[in-house]
């Protein structure tokens, strides 16, 4: 398995991780079926300014081989910040009474795929 992060500096865009929330909305769905793509989390620092993701594969071949949904560079005004790929050495299963990882965080109100009637967002 490889796992790849990446992210944007926003300090000098007119982007900031709340506007970006509805790219996400609206691109989210793009990468669901992705052959090989086991899991994207979008991830936020509002206080540093930094936006982005962490894309877990299958292995390198099945990312390099896949074709992306598009980036938000454009709306963001420059390309990524930072980029980096690594070897998976383990990984481990929480326990917990959510039905699917897909449709959570705030920019998704994955209230609707949630486990619990109890879960109040935070």
């Amino acid at each position: 398995m490889k796992a790849m992060i990446a992210w944007w500096d926003l300090t000098e865009s007119r982007q900031t991780a709340s506007s970006l929330r509805d790219f996400i909305r609206k691109e989210s769905e793009h990468w669901t079926g992705i052959p090989g793509l086991l899991l994207k989390v979008w991830l936020s620092d509002p206080e540093a300014g930094r936006w982005g993701a962490l894309l877990l594969w299958e292995s390198e071949e099945a990312a390099r081989a896949a074709v992306l949904p598009r980036s938000p560079a454009e709306l963001i005004g420059h390309p990524v910040d930072f980029r980096a790929w690594f070897d998976v050495e383990a990984t481990a299963e929480g326990v917990h009474s959510l039905r699917s990882l897909s449709g959570m965080g705030p920019a998704l109100d994955g209230l609707a795929l949630m486990g619990s009637e109890e879960y109040s967002g935070e």
